[in-house]
């Protein structure tokens, strides 16, 4: 009696198949090892933390007398929603440094080799930024509060003003994701997106009135996502307007997730295989 040891030609070894529920357990954990990169090097929120409030201080103390019309107080109630904007805006570039590092080091090959979801290093980036958002937004108010500034509208206000802007923040972070699986090094994904978001920034009414600019650049302004999003934060903050540039914000929001998030996924599945 002699027994086959060769695997039979016909047998089928199944691909190793990973459900919703573990794919979402594999993203929470490398969010997590996120937020421990966040806590054990602190570093890397200096230039998202210190940039909002260095332009804070410089624009009301400096600036805010001219542009306010001598109400400096009326400026930081007006620039704060604003700044708070360009915070987050600049903020969602971090994703996509941080895939392009993990990718450029070896990392992304590391994970190939385990049992995990491939999307979860990109879930786990993505969730890993909303806490990078919380932290600057929480930094940027109680500097603000120093500064003066109030919130006079009301809590509930207030948390739909937070968790739009990390609406915001996650929709515009698949730019990044895009020009990171992309690029080779994690500075020219800085270097590229930084091009991309100083430009809309400053062109935008979070410094100064749109109504100040030429008329070219202030057709420009009204319609740009940066000042709609800025608008509509400060109705709900501050009081005021908020269905009109609510409506524009959201339809930005949905147009760049219907363009870039494709081209992000397409590039991350390209990089990652």
């Amino acid at each position: 009696m002699s027994t086959n040891m060769n695997p039979s030609p016909n047998l089928d070894i199944a691909p190793l198949r990973i459900g919703p529920g573990k794919a979402a357990r594999h993203g929470l954990s490398l969010a997590w090892r996120g937020i421990v990169k966040i806590r054990k090097s602190p570093a890397q929120l200096i230039d998202v933390i210190l940039t909002p409030i260095v332009f804070l201080l410089m624009f009301v103390y400096l600036f805010g007398g001219a542009i306010g019309g001598g109400d400096v107080d009326g400026y930081l109630r007006t620039i704060t929603p604003g700044i708070m904007v360009m915070t987050i805006f600049q903020a969602s570039i971090v994703v996509g440094v941080a895939l392009n590092a993990d990718a450029s080091t070896g990392v992304f090959d590391r994970f190939r080799s385990m049992p995990i979801a491939r999307s979860a290093p990109l879930v786990g980036a993505v969730l890993a930024d909303v806490v990078r958002y919380v932290v600057c937004l929480t930094v940027l108010l109680v500097v603000a509060t120093v500064m003066g500034y109030r919130i006079g509208t009301n809590p509930l206000a207030a948390l739909a003003a937070v968790a739009l802007l990390i609406a915001f923040g996650l929709s515009f972070c698949w730019m990044s994701v895009y020009v990171g699986m992309l690029v080779r090094t994690p500075g020219s994904v800085q270097g590229l997106m930084t091009v991309l978001v100083i430009p809309l920034t400053f062109a935008s009414n979070v410094f100064v009135p749109s109504g100040t600019m030429p008329g070219w650049l202030r057709a420009w302004s009204d319609i740009n996502p940066v000042s709609l999003l800025a608008d509509t934060l400060r109705g709900l903050l501050n009081g005021g307007e908020v269905a009109g540039p609510l409506l524009g914000s959201l339809a930005w929001m949905a147009a760049v997730i219907a363009v870039f998030f494709p081209l992000a996924m397409r590039a991350y599945r390209r990089r990652a295989a």
